[in-house]
């Protein structure tokens, strides 16, 4: 590591780390060296090294930046405290999906490697991370339905961040894929990021029977009001 204040390694880290997000706009993770992230530093390539082994460190970083922004976005999303229906939550978590477009494009990786190719340190980094957001949807389960029980609660996580994965394969393909699926017959809709995650989101909580009974709740506070 090297000297100086954690203020400054932490600036370099943020440096380096958005240096490789403005890469990630227009460069496929295998096309983004080392080498192609220093050019966009203010300081030598071989510096990154003091900070970060290898490129999937930095991608993991970037990804761990990418879910503690989400999760922020899902802290405001369950704040109101109040039940909602089905499909007025869905409709909110997938706006904070959407926002999320880079974070979703680094999920479509092979994240085996990445984690395979990062240091135990950095791994329990991110996946901190990764927690905070399954907690932050759990919670937002918990305020906006409280008649929700904790094994339904689980049963939304374990469905829709898997779920996740997908969304960009499907919501972003290429020319190229647009054509091969012609010639190959391949019945595909366009459809969006916000689309598709709120059709899912809504299936699975009716079918988690949230919002039961909630809905009455919300109308006789607002009579009581």
């Amino acid at each position: 590591m090297p000297k100086g204040s954690e203020e400054l390694t932490n600036a370099r880290k943020d440096e380096i780390i958005n240096a490789c997000a403005a890469l990630y706009e227009t460069m496929s993770f295998k096309e983004i060296t080392l080498k192609e992230i220093g050019k966009q530093t203010s300081f030598t390539r071989t510096s990154i090294y003091n900070y970060f082994q290898t490129k999937e460190e930095i991608f993991l970083a970037l990804m761990q930046r990418e879910y503690e922004a989400w999760a922020d976005d899902l802290k405001e999303l369950g704040g109101s405290g109040r039940a909602v229906t089905p499909e007025t939550f869905s409709a909110g978590l997938a706006r904070t999906v959407e926002r999320r477009e880079r974070l979703l494009k680094l999920m479509s990786m092979n994240l085996y490697d990445v984690e395979d190719n990062s240091r135990l340190e950095n791994l329990v980094a991110f996946k901190t991370a990764y927690n905070h957001a399954l907690q932050a949807v759990s919670a937002c389960l918990r305020a906006c339905f409280p008649r929700m029980g904790e094994t339904e609660i689980r049963e939304f996580i374990y469905a829709f961040f898997p779920f996740l994965f997908g969304i960009y394969p499907y919501t972003s393909i290429t020319e190229k894929q647009r054509e091969a699926m012609e010639l190959a017959g391949v019945d595909y809709a366009r459809i969006s990021v916000f689309q598709i995650t709120e059709a899912f989101a809504a299936r699975l909580l009716r079918g988690l029977g949230a919002g039961k009974g909630e809905a009455f709740l919300l109308s006789e506070s607002a009579e009581m009001d």
